[in-house]
């Protein structure tokens, strides 16, 4: 089963850093309000940078490492010019 790491942009510009075993399950929570408390009075949300990790344990490391990150560093890794 695969296990991914993903950063949402919010409505109001914001970034959400979460992870998930299905992405658009996840996208489609977070849209309806059912999704983390953050991420509720910020919809819409879209699915801006996505990690697939080997397993649920190399997930929670990679989100709190990037929950850790500036916002510019978010940027970047974003844009792709980081990791």
């Amino acid at each position: 089963m695969p296990f991914f790491c993903y950063i949402l942009e919010c409505s109001d510009g914001t970034f959400y850093t979460g992870w998930t075993t299905d992405l658009p399950r996840r996208e489609k929570q977070h849209n309806a309000g059912r999704g983390a408390r953050y991420t509720r009075v910020r919809t819409p949300v879209k699915m801006v940078y996505i990690e697939e990790q080997a397993d649920k344990i190399t997930a929670l490391k990679r989100e709190l490492a990037i929950k850790h990150m500036s916002r510019e560093q978010k940027k970047r890794l974003i844009e792709g010019k980081t990791r």
